[in-house]
């Protein structure tokens, strides 16, 4: 449970050397900057085709225009993202804001303030055994689905579609009850479903289309597509690095709004042809696919504001999945300054 494990992010952060990482700088051309660039270490909760904001804007120049040299680790969960945060592996976290809110609930001195929103929906699939044209979420009735881990935001946002589409959740299947395990990590999730584990589980892209293609599984729905508007992920820093870097801060927040900025007008296949170098394992086809999928769904957001109105959905949505004890200020664990200024300056 994530909670708990928050409580041990100090013993976790002795480990953090052996996270293992997708460390890649790569710029447009493969262009080199004369001028010291500053590095910032970004700890994102998974690699996904979900994040092409941050993509475009690391391939398209745009970190580097604010003089900024990223280096990406994933980080694999939420907990592990966090403690790399918080023990100052990484400078800046891009997760959802449900961490921050279980940090400073647990009294984190120097908890995690987040200040830019990337994505605004959940960019998990419910994925079948076989095609099912016509699903409907009764379908699931005394089924079981692999959900992932247990106070994490994709398990949250599913429960919470399936409660509002009238399905009951819990272990009785026999019932018609639809029970959403926890038990398997969400690294191996797609694994432990191939090998005969459930009978639904739920995935990002690129992983959706390559079980599609493999004849592993398939996509029936779209999670955030049901589920409405949510802060999903975004980039947070510690208390004490934003407050003696705000600069870096704010360059860092610009970068990520011309990122969103030329995904809104790109097409499908500049972006994915800007994604390509930290998925190089895909095609372009496949890749544009995917692009197209989110497109569809609208998951990225157009601006870097995390407004008021989208984190209390998000604690909605904990307070009725049993996982939120107290609501802390928006004021607390959000600020605008850097979005706005962003917004402004840019635009």
């Amino acid at each position: 449970m994530f909670k708990k494990a928050v409580t041990l992010i100090s013993s976790l952060a002795v480990g953090l050397l052996c996270i293992t990482g997708c460390s890649q700088d790569v710029s447009e051309g493969g262009k080199t900057d004369e001028k010291k660039l500053d590095k910032v270490t970004i700890a994102e909760v998974a690699h996904s085709v979900f994040y092409a904001p941050q993509y475009a804007a690391i391939t398209q120049g745009f970190f580097e225009e604010e003089g900024i040299d990223i280096d990406l680790i994933n980080a694999q969960g939420a907990d592990k993202t966090m403690a790399a945060l918080i023990s100052g592996e990484a400078q800046v976290g891009l997760m959802g804001p449900e961490a921050s809110i279980y940090v400073y609930n647990q009294g984190e001195e120097n908890y995690a303030i987040n200040f830019a929103q990337l994505t605004k929906r959940d960019g998990s699939f419910i994925i079948a055994r076989e095609e099912m044209p016509d699903f409907k979420y009764e379908d699931l009735k005394g089924k079981e689905i692999l959900g992932g881990r247990k106070g994490g935001v994709p398990l949250m946002t599913l429960e919470y579609v399936l409660k509002q589409n009238g399905l009951t959740i819990g272990e009785n299947t026999k019932a018609g009850e639809a029970n959403v395990r926890t038990d398997v990590q969400f690294g191996v999730m797609t694994g432990a479903f191939a090998g005969g584990e459930a009978d639904f589980t739920t995935a990002f892209e690129p992983t959706g289309t390559a079980m599609e293609k493999e004849g592993t599984g398939y996509i029936v729905a779209s999670v955030g597509q049901d589920s409405g508007e949510i802060p999903y992920t975004a980039y947070c820093a510690t208390k004490s690095f934003m407050s003696e870097n705000k600069d870096l801060i704010q360059r860092f927040t610009n970068a990520v709004y011309k990122g969103q900025l030329w995904v809104q007008s790109a097409s499908s296949e500049e972006i994915a042809k800007s994604m390509q170098p930290f998925f190089d394992d895909m095609s372009l086809d496949d890749l544009i696919s995917v692009a197209d999928r989110y497109k569809e769904i609208d998951a990225w957001c157009q601006e870097p504001t995390l407004k008021e109105e989208s984190l209390n959905k998000l604690m909605e949505v904990m307070t009725e999945a049993g996982e939120l004890d107290k609501k802390p200020l928006y004021s607390d664990i959000v600020t605008t300054d850097f979005a706005d200024k962003a917004i402004k300056s840019i635009d």
